[in-house]
């Protein structure tokens, strides 16, 4: 059976997976974000009970 010889299909998958860890993964993680996290300070709104008619 022909799909059970990994010969070469193992150096494709392997050569991909190098070249993907060690050219295109640094590449893309240098990269800085557009829009970085700003440190606003978060608002608590006072909200009030509904006071509803029937109780």
């Amino acid at each position: 059976m022909p799909q059970l010889n990994p010969n070469p299909w193992f150096f494709i998958m392997l050569s991909s997976w190098l070249t993907y860890s060690l050219i295109i993964q640094p590449k893309l993680l240098s990269f800085v974000t557009s829009n970085p996290p700003s440190n606003k300070t978060t608002t608590t709104t006072n909200t009030t009970p509904w006071t509803w008619p029937w109780t």
